[in-house]
């Protein structure tokens, strides 16, 4: 396996876990770690963005015979 492909992996957990805490877990976040949401609050069409870039790089990484 190639150092790209254990950072996309390390990215897709990453942008799925941000969309999961900005739908569901907001209440959680702020409570939490309030220091840190004040200056990164939970944004849904954001998290929603990095997730639509990492897959379109895997997608990249995918097609060049990289992923597995």
């Amino acid at each position: 396996m190639s150092i790209e492909a254990i950072v996309f992996y390390i990215l897709l957990i990453d942008a799925i876990s941000a969309n999961l805490m900005s739908h569901f877990g907001r209440e959680w976040y702020v409570r939490h770690f309030r220091t840190i949401s004040r200056w990164f609050p939970p944004a849904e069409g954001w998290a929603l963005y990095y997730l639509a870039l990492v897959l379109w790089v895997g997608s990249l990484l995918y097609r060049t015979g990289m992923l597995f």
